[in-house]
C-alpha cells in the first residue's frame, strides 16, 4: 500500500469542516458458518445498504476529540455509543493517521440517525464515514481500494459501510463482490427500545448447536436465491428467499421478537427478518406507497420504539456538499 500525503486538505468547507454520510445496512441472506480458529465465524452473506444515515463531521483539531449526537447520546450498555478508543471511528482515525503518516488531530461529531447494537452496522457505518472525511481533511489521497484495506482491518461490516449498493460478503463478511441489481427495494425497519450484543448473539447461536436446536452450520445457505430476486424481482421471490441464521439466537436471547416479526407480516409486509444481529425487524415493502402505509400501521401497533420507511440499493460512504 502506497500514500501520497500533500499535507494539505481535501475538499474542506470555509469553516474547515469536512462532512461524510454512510448508510445502515440489512443482511438479506446470513448464513453462519462454525467458529473459526481466530474467534470468527465463516460468513456468506447479502448486504443490502439501505436510506437510514449516521453523517460524520471533521475538523481541524489539536489531538483528537470525538462527540456523538442524535441516536445513541442517552444509551446504556449495548445502546452506548463512547466517545474514546472504543469507538471504531476513534480506531479508524489512528489507523488512517498511522498510515498516511499525518498528525492525528481532528475533531470528530458523529450525528447518528442508526440505532447502535440494532443489528444495521451503525458503528461500521460510522467508521466508513470517518475514513473518508479524515482523508479529504488531512489530505491523504488515499485510494478507495486502500481505504477499503483499512476498513477491513476495523470490523467484518466496515467495508461494506464503505461500498454500498447490494454486495455477497464472504470471510467474516469483509470480502466483497458487488452485486448488480436492476430495481429499488422498499422496506419499514422496526427498532426495538434496546439493543442486543452481537457477540451474545454469536455465543446464543453456538449455544443452540452445540445443543442441537438449530443446524451446525457445517454447509452454509446457497445466497443464489436472494440474489437472483434482487436483481429482477419479483417482491415475492425475494421475501420467500430471506434468510437469516442469527434469527434464532436473536429471538431466543429476546423472545418479543416473535411478537415483532409477527406484527410486521400481520401488518401487510410480505415477509420479515431479523435484521443481522437484530433486534431490528426489517420487513419488506410491495413499493414505496406500501412502505408508507406499513411504517403507518407498525407505527400504531406500539410493538417497536419507532419505524422507519427506507429503501436501497443506496451508495456507501460519501463526502456531502
Amino acid at each position: 500500500m502506497s500514500w501520497s500525503s500533500s499535507g494539505g486538505p481535501g475538499r474542506i468547507a470555509g469553516d474547515g469542516a469536512v462532512v461524510a454520510r454512510a448508510p445502515a445496512k440489512i443482511n438479506v441472506h446470513l448464513a453462519v458458518g462454525p467458529l473459526r480458529p481466530d474467534g470468527f465465524h465463516e460468513l456468506r452473506t447479502v448486504y443490502l445498504a439501505v436510506s437510514l444515515f449516521d453523517t460524520v463531521t471533521v475538523r481541524p483539531g489539536n489531538g483528537l476529540a470525538l462527540s456523538v449526537t442524535g441516536e445513541g447520546t442517552t444509551g446504556t450498555g449495548p445502546d452506548a455509543v463512547p466517545t474514546d478508543h472504543r469507538n471504531l471511528v476513534w480506531r479508524a482515525a489512528e489507523l488512517l493517521a498511522q498510515r498516511a503518516g499525518v498528525a492525528l488531530d481532528a475533531t470528530i461529531t458523529i450525528d447518528k440517525s442508526i440505532p447502535a447494537a440494532a443489528g444495521l452496522a451503525g458503528g461500521s457505518a460510522d467508521a466508513a464515514a470517518a475514513l473518508v472525511a479524515l482523508d479529504a481533511l488531512w489530505g491523504t489521497h488515499a485510494t478507495r481500494g486502500e481505504l477499503a484495506a483499512l476498513a477491513a482491518q476495523l470490523g467484518s461490516d466496515v467495508p461494506f459501510s464503505l461500498h454500498g449498493g447490494i454486495a455477497l460478503g464472504s470471510g467474516r463478511g469483509e470480502q466483497l463482490s458487488p452485486v448488480l441489481a436492476r430495481r429499488r427495494w422498499d422496506w419499514v425497519l422496526g427498532i426495538a427500545g434496546e439493543g442486543l450484543s452481537t457477540p451474545s448473539v454469536y455465543a446464543e447461536l453456538d449455544r443452540l448447536r452445540d445443543d442441537g436446536r438449530v443446524p451446525d452450520g457445517g454447509v452454509l445457505a446457497s445466497p443464489e436465491p436472494v440474489i437472483a430476486a434482487l436483481r429482477s424481482g419479483p417482491v415475492s421471490a425475494l421475501a420467500a428467499a430471506l434468510a437469516n441464521d442469527l434469527q434464532p439466537p436473536a429471538v431466543s436471547l429476546r423472545p418479543a421478537l416473535r411478537r415483532a416479526l409477527r406484527a410486521a407480516t400481520d401488518a401487510g409486509a410480505p415477509a420479515a427478518i431479523v435484521s443481522g444481529s437484530g433486534p431490528t425487524v426489517a420487513a419488506l415493502a410491495d413499493d414505496e406507497d406500501g412502505a408508507v402505509r406499513l411504517a403507518a400501521e407498525l407505527a400504531g401497533m406500539g410493538v417497536y420504539r419507532t419505524v422507519r420507511a427506507v429503501h436501497g440499493p443506496v451508495p456507501g460512504a460519501r463526502l456531502v456538499g
